[in-house]
């Protein structure tokens, strides 16, 4: 068991060496157009959330 554990850790290590040797490890990928906009539309209604907790309770606290 010892032994196999070993050799998975050496052949992890020898991976890594490798993808640090290469000059891009990977390809870093934009965020799509649908993602963007879904995280908008999450950033909105946060906010909408946010301003109708405050709004429901006024004179406790402002905004932001």
């Amino acid at each position: 068991m010892a032994i196999q554990l070993e050799n998975l850790v050496q052949s992890i290590k020898s991976k890594v060496r490798s993808l640090k040797k290469s000059k891009k490890p990977y390809v870093k990928m934009d965020k799509s157009a649908s993602v963007k906009v879904e995280i908008r539309s999450k950033k909105a209604r946060q906010l909408i959330d946010k301003t109708l907790k405050v709004a429901d309770h006024p004179g406790k606290r402002s905004i932001f």
